[in-house]
């Protein structure tokens, strides 16, 4: 434990501390998103809420997801718009690991939640006559709590076997924020174990996920091609391509983070691609079912023309 003394007095989050005019120029835009991002998720969270048209399963799954956009966010974006423009990059060891299980244990979440909201489209797509069997409101409760379980026990479990690696003084934290791949590649003594388990955890999270999604969606585009109506096909294909996007961009991001080895990954490459996974994608959620769905523009302006008559 005397080998971690250093690294418990604090962090230094480099960030992009080595490029003053591009670190000015992501704070406005981090700025920027973050503030989008919690009107945006904020909104569909009381929307969903307040209209009764939108007590289905896939607005129960859609608030899900923007509660957890809005944590997610949350858990790194304020602390490193504060380092972005301090001279003091200081982190303390405590918040530290604090945004390293939160982080997470809400990344983990999400990569599972977007999993069960492919197959709530596939059941609505190809099962539509026993859709509303299919999803009863007890089966959306036990998936999206399994997200959420699954989530805190493997933050539990990574962060926990991380946080025990020894630094040996080292401190500087070449990146955005605490995450498990940048205090591996930190750690003094051979990571072989860590390393391996992240790959497991990673598998598990991220490929099986990711191939439920494919297959999902390989029968939702069967389905399509079914439909003889032109219009009929374009609706279809415009409730499920919302997701498909999310999917593809948070997915391909994270995957690039953590399935390759630690060490050969160079941190410009890792910061640029974490800030479109935590602050990037939980944007998307928000614009994207917001700016393209009906239900959510009529649901919308209904709750802003209802105060102002109010």
């Amino acid at each position: 434990m005397k080998q971690n003394n250093n690294s418990q007095e604090g962090f230094l989050l480099l960030g992009f501390s080595d490029k003053p005019q591009l670190e000015t120029i992501l704070f406005v835009v981090i700025l920027v998103f973050y503030i989008l991002n919690l009107v945006g998720n904020t909104t569909i969270i009381l929307v969903s809420g307040l209209d009764p048209k939108l007590h289905t399963p896939m607005y129960f799954f859609l608030t899900n997801l923007s509660f957890l956009d809005l944590c997610f966010t949350t858990s790194v974006a304020p602390q490193l718009l504060i380092t972005m423009r301090s001279k003091d990059k200081s982190m303390s060891y405590g918040g530290c690991i604090a945004q390293l299980y939160v982080a997470m244990g809400l990344g983990s979440t999400e990569c599972i939640l977007l999993a069960v909201m492919a197959y709530d489209r596939y059941a609505a797509v190809c099962r539509p006559l026993h859709y509303a069997v299919i999803m009863h409101p007890q089966l959306c409760l036990t998936l999206a709590s399994i997200a959420w379980l699954s989530g805190l026990v493997t933050s539990l479990i990574q962060c926990s076997l991380t946080i025990q690696l020894p630094l040996c003084g080292h401190n500087r934290l070449d990146h955005i924020f605490c995450e498990v791949p940048v205090l591996i590649k930190l750690a003094c003594v051979d990571t072989t174990f860590n390393e391996a388990q992240l790959f497991v955890a990673s598998v598990v999270f991220l490929v099986v996920p990711v191939s439920l999604i494919l297959i999902s969606y390989g029968y939702i585009t069967q389905a399509i091609l079914k439909i003889k109506s032109a219009a009929g096909r374009r609706k279809a294909f415009g409730t499920c391509s919302s997701h498909l996007v999310v999917v593809i961009i948070f997915y391909g991001t994270i995957i690039f983070m953590y399935l390759q080895p630690v060490k050969s990954r160079s941190n410009d490459q890792g910061k640029f691609v974490s800030l479109f996974y935590t602050i990037v994608t939980p944007l998307l959620n928000p614009l994207i079912y917001t700016l393209r769905n009906k239900d959510v523009k009529g649901a919308l302006r209904k709750l802003i023309l209802g105060k102002a008559i109010g």
